[in-house]
């Protein structure tokens, strides 16, 4: 048996709202897949606003959302 086979055997025993589920799920791997461009960079899409991070920016950001975090000093 077949891939496609299997598969039209198993869309026959589901009821019509897991079909429906089914081809949205179908849809959406072949649109993954159809889109094989690779991913721009976000330094590519920032590179004209003339943003500059700093390890020490991203340091402190990271103390202002972690300090109030409670900590197991063991």
């Amino acid at each position: 048996m077949s891939v496609e086979e299997a598969i039209v055997e198993k869309l026959r025993h589901l009821s019509p709202d897991k079909r429906q589920e089914l081809l949205d799920f179908a849809d959406f791997l072949a649109t993954r897949s159809a889109s094989g461009r690779p991913r721009r960079s976000l330094y590519g899409l920032w590179s004209d606003l003339q943003v500059s991070v700093s390890e020490e920016d991203i340091a402190e950001a990271r103390r202002e959302m972690w300090g109030a975090f409670p900590r197991n000093d063991l």
